[in-house]
């Protein structure tokens, strides 16, 4: 099913969405947890939205793209994701999302940054994840959309 939507971007009065896919429990727990109520002081309380299939998260933007109220202004997605990996779905919301917010990639090596970039991620961490650099690089992404909706 195609993935051709337009997502709205992040207000400042609206906390911001992110979505956090992986098939491991265990790798979306430490997300959140390192994502805490919020990424950094001078930013707004976040949602969090996890998916644990590819299926789901498709279907959860499929479904939303209908009604076109659809909010996502960041995607984190686990590169290391059996049966279907992160960096496939990070391309395929770049080829087919207009407006695709950002991706952020967890990848299971440093030497894997250049699949991140082949898959059009703007950012990409490494397993085990370091909630300091997690929390930080989500910060800088989503103060970049929010900047770039403004201008």
């Amino acid at each position: 099913m195609p993935l051709l939507i337009t997502l709205s971007a992040m207000t400042t009065a609206a906390k911001p969405i992110i979505i956090v896919y992986s098939d491991d429990s265990s790798v979306r727990s430490a997300i959140v947890a390192a994502l805490g109520k919020r990424v950094a002081a001078d930013m707004p309380e976040h949602q969090i939205q996890e998916f644990a299939t590819g299926p789901a998260l498709r279907a959860f933007v499929d479904r939303k793209s209908s009604s076109g109220d659809l909010r996502a202004d960041l995607f984190i997605l686990d590169g290391e994701a059996v049966p279907e990996g992160g960096m496939g779905i990070a391309r395929q919301l770049k080829d087919e999302v207009f407006n695709c917010p950002p991706v952020l990639l967890i990848t299971g090596r440093r030497e894997d940054a250049w699949l991140a970039a082949w898959s059009r991620a703007e950012a990409s961490v490494i397993h085990p994840i370091d909630p300091f650099t997690l929390a930080n690089t989500v910060a800088d992404l989503l103060r970049t959309k929010t900047t770039a909706s403004i201008l």
